[in-house]
């Protein structure tokens, strides 16, 4: 069974909800953790979840959306949280600098805030980080008492240098489509240099479509493309890392 650990469902699929669910499991897919972004699509995540079997939900508040963070958000996230027992992180969030530095510190600060909803949920949190890797570890190491119950960073990039730091805190990292790519020769030392036990497949859907659906609508069908060339790069059986990679899952996630 391949699980895809972070497919947003909420936007561009939902109006096909069913024929992508019904692709992943054509695939072997059996298992999708829809990310949120914002109070909306973790509300629509939660009830997907209720839905649907496949699917489980984790709620937070993007850094592109950190403007609308306030007291009500989180309590409404810590609610959900509670409410729905398919809610089973904090994410996506973070810091993302690619578009804007101007409010770096309303980022840090949802993003620290979320940290700490996370430990009192006792949640594992999921790391969207970008162009911003060194506030994100400075406020990881700052804030470590607070991330006990297990880190993502998703769809990582990072250098050898931070893969080691990450590794070294015991958290995880997520590949997705970009390891396909023809340019993505140092993406692929990074992922031969990953633990087997540290890493998780993602789509980032319906963005990121691994070669050779690059520039097409990315679906969670598309994970065994993923998982395939992780197993070209791991020199791995790809029905031997099927299994470690839905071990690794249920580690982080208790699923």
């Amino acid at each position: 069974m391949f699980i895809d650990t972070h497919a947003h469902l909420q936007d561009q699929l939902y109006p096909n909800l069913k024929d992508v669910l019904e692709n992943a499991k054509q695939n072997n897919v059996q298992k999708i953790i829809c990310a949120s972004y914002d109070l909306n699509s973790s509300i629509l995540s939660c009830n997907l979840s209720e839905e649907h079997e496949e699917i489980f939900a984790t709620v937070g508040v993007h850094p592109e959306n950190c403007v609308e963070y306030n007291e009500h958000v989180e309590q409404q996230l810590e609610t959900l949280c509670k409410m729905q027992k398919k809610a089973i992180a904090i994410g996506e969030i973070g810091l993302d600098y690619h578009y804007t530095k101007e409010n770096k510190e309303t980022q840090k600060r949802v993003f620290i805030a979320q940290i700490k909803l996370a430990h009192k949920l006792k949640l594992p949190i999921v790391i969207h980080t970008r162009d911003a890797i060194g506030d994100t570890l400075e406020i990881v190491e700052n804030y470590s008492e607070y991330i006990k119950n297990g880190c993502v960073f998703h769809c990582f990039h990072g250098s050898k240098e931070v893969l080691k730091i990450i590794m070294d805190k015991g958290f995880y990292v997520s590949y997705g489509g970009a390891i396909t790519f023809n340019n993505a020769n140092t993406l692929r030392e990074i992922v031969s240099l990953t633990p087997l036990d540290r890493i998780l497949t993602e789509t980032d859907c319906p963005y990121m479509s691994p070669v050779p659906f690059r520039g097409k609508t990315n679906q969670p069908k598309n994970i065994p493309i993923i998982a395939q060339k992780i197993s070209e790069i791991k020199n791995i059986e790809i029905n031997n890392l099927e299994k470690i990679l839905e071990e690794n899952t249920k580690n982080i996630y208790k699923i």
